[in-house]
């Protein structure tokens, strides 16, 4: 029998497929649409889930502070209008949550695989001479996934985040640097392994949720 999907999961991925191609082709009205949406739902995620609304807030400002410095200050990727849209910080969020609601359920097979295959992907792309920094993100992926608490939710992070990555490239919503900053190495528009980022957000707004409930229990 198969599992229905709750509204809430199909709102979110709705969301973030559809407010995509609305800040790409809705004019000069669709990207502030968008942020006023992702806000809301955001919102309702964070009244509605009690248990996880720690780890929500903690991920909201880790991923805007990593938004603001691999962005506007690195100049790692940009996104299509120079700016940060307002959109962004809540979308992680969102992203986060569907792992959260995703990591159980990931077949066990996938879970397996992913690693294997990321970096056979990886290193062809390296090899190839087209994406020297995702080696160094492959890195940071396996670890999180060899040591870190959650491996599951790095597993099916990594896989949500590609699937985002390579709709907003494709639909121009941002793009990645040709040449990593300060290195000139050969990045991909996007990275296989930029899911890496999420990896070690998600580890980051876990432990910062953790240290505050140590921190109000005390």
């Amino acid at each position: 029998m198969k599992r229905r999907v709750s509204p809430l999961v199909a709102v979110v991925v709705l969301t973030i497929a559809i407010g995509l191609l609305v800040d790409r082709f809705g004019g000069p009205w669709g990207q502030p649409l968008v942020s006023l949406w992702a806000w809301g739902v955001g919102g309702l995620l964070w009244w509605r889930e009690r248990a996880w609304r720690s780890r929500l807030v903690a991920c909201l400002l880790i991923a805007t502070a990593g938004e603001l410095v691999l962005s506007l200050v690195w100049g790692l990727y940009d996104y299509r209008l120079g700016n940060l849209p307002l959109f962004v910080p809540p979308g992680h969020v969102l992203l986060y949550w569907l792992g959260l609601q995703w990591a159980d359920r990931l077949p066990e097979r996938l879970f397996s695989l992913t690693p294997w295959l990321a970096l056979a992907a990886v290193s062809a792309l390296a090899l190839a001479g087209l994406d020297w920094l995702g080696p160094l993100l492959l890195l940071v992926f396996l670890a999180c996934v060899r040591w870190g608490p959650a491996p599951r939710l790095y597993v099916t992070m990594f896989l949500l985040s590609l699937a985002m990555e390579l709709w907003g490239t494709a639909l121009g919503n941002w793009a990645w640097r040709s040449t990593l900053p300060g290195l000139g190495w050969p990045v991909a528009n996007p990275p296989l392994a930029a899911g890496a980022f999420y990896c070690v957000l998600d580890l980051l707004s876990e432990k910062s949720a953790r240290l505050r409930r140590l921190a109000t229990a005390n």
